[in-house]
């Protein structure tokens, strides 16, 4: 490995490390920034609906949704992180959990393509709402 190089990854070790080092301390700073079940459901939800909002393929999201619904369920009875635990989010969750399991409902019943985008397009937006209640409006997807 020549000198330069080496540099070079000296370099970009020392800022991984100092960026990662930076965020733990900022979460720890700042109280938990995780919800481990809503970041289950967004892993499933990016995978059925980005497919088809980049390319109209709803493939992903019929063979997901089951798996969608399941996970609604868990999330929705799931710990409430304190700093979100109140009536509305209880709600927001009861809602996301019966439109997960109405999609899934849909798949299951043969509904058009034309169905199930429209309503995917609806439990994105839903779920949407609830990452950007939880960040405080300040939601990055």
């Amino acid at each position: 490995m020549n000198r330069l190089t080496r540099l070079t990854l000296y370099f970009t070790c020392t800022l991984l490390a100092l960026a990662c080092g930076g965020k733990k301390e900022h979460a720890h700073e700042t109280g938990s920034n995780t919800w481990e079940a809503m970041d289950a459901y967004h892993m499933i939800m990016a995978e059925s609906y980005h497919p088809l909002k980049d390319s109209a393929n709803l493939v992903p999201a019929k063979a997901n949704a089951e798996e969608l619904a399941a996970e609604a369920e868990k999330w929705s009875s799931s710990e409430i992180p304190e700093r979100v635990k109140n009536e509305e989010m209880i709600a927001m969750l009861e809602s996301i959990k019966n439109s997960s399991r109405a999609f899934a409902d849909k798949v299951k019943a043969g509904a058009t393509d034309e169905e199930l985008a429209t309503a995917l397009t609806a439990l994105h937006d839903e779920f949407h709402h609830i990452m950007e209640t939880w960040s405080g409006g300040h939601g990055d997807h």
